[in-house]
């Protein structure tokens, strides 16, 4: 059978316009997200100091998030626009609902947490934010999974968690840097388990994807994010075991694993470029589909 190619070699999709602001959101978005829900999960566990740290780093992630946004998309007037209707089966009208009411929801937290005032409206709020977390930190993986791209649709079942793992390593990483060890256990144990889930992962959707399709993921600029996120994922968790308990240790770790957080979401974004650059991630896959229906139609 002869190889199927495009015309004169040139890509078949189109290569994704987002600037580095994307990718950015992406790690913002998710920590964001991850901490919102550690902050809820602390404060039902009475663990006022833990729940405060965690909501500081909810609220600095979901204030960024909105203005990476805007500025790819140029004016504020449309990411306004984004908001006059909600249909949810899109996955960009859904996530633009959940930062903009998560957002709402971590800012008023915060502002009554450092005035000291409104204590049920605080508490509202940090349900609100804290439930609305799941979903802040993977709805980014099902919006680039819902495109042509080989890289992201190939991995679409595995992309969620990638995504929520890294949100969890990054989120937990950051909150137990900030947090007195005595009562940052569970952010640390977090980190720990987010860790391996982006590992484990990362590793399932690269199998999946095939030698071919995940070739992004180990050349280029997508491979040296990648491989920098493992690394990075991986020391990280291991300090975080060994050392999280101490100050310096806990720093170091979680600096570590918010870098790698922040490094797999580049490493995504430039494999996903990477792929629509190449016709044969695209029309190969394609080929062996049909073939396989062709045969399982021929055996019937």
């Amino acid at each position: 059978m002869t190889e199927t190619r495009s015309y004169y070699g040139r890509p078949i999709v189109k290569e994704p316009v987002w600037k580095p602001e994307i990718p950015t959101y992406f790690f913002t978005g998710g920590t964001a997200g991850a901490a919102a829900t550690l902050t809820l999960a602390a404060r039902l566990a009475g663990n006022d100091v833990l729940a405060r740290r965690a909501l500081y780093v909810n609220a600095a992630a979901i204030t960024v998030s909105p203005l990476l946004l805007i500025k790819d998309l140029g004016r504020p007037q449309r990411f306004l626009n984004m908001l006059r209707v909600f249909k949810v089966t899109s996955p960009m009208s859904v996530g633009t609902w959940i930062v903009s009411a998560s957002g709402a929801a971590s800012g008023i937290g915060a502002a009554c947490e450092l005035a000291g005032v409104l204590p049920r409206a605080k508490v509202a709020a940090e349900t609100v934010a804290g439930l609305l977390g799941p979903f802040l930190s993977t709805y980014t993986a099902a919006l680039v999974a819902d495109s042509v791209v080989p890289a992201w649709h190939g991995a679409r079942r595995e992309l969620p968690f990638v995504f929520a793992g890294s949100s969890c390593a990054g989120a937990g990483g950051l909150v137990t840097a900030l947090t007195p060890s005595v009562v940052a256990g569970p952010a640390r144990r977090l980190a720990i388990a987010g860790a391996a889930l982006e590992l484990a992962s990362t590793k399932a959707m690269e199998d999946t994807l095939g030698e071919l399709v995940a070739k992004p993921y180990h050349e280029g600029s997508g491979g040296t994010y990648a491989k920098a996120a493992k690394a990075a994922t991986a020391a990280g968790a291991v300090l975080m075991a060994v050392a999280g308990r101490r100050r310096v240790g806990a720093v170091l770790a979680g600096s570590l694993l918010a870098a790698g957080s922040a490094f797999e979401r580049f490493a995504v974004y430039h494999a996903g470029k990477q792929s629509a650059a190449d016709p044969l991630a695209t029309s190969l896959p394609q080929r062996e589909r049909a073939d396989r229906s062709s045969s399982r139609a021929t055996t019937r």
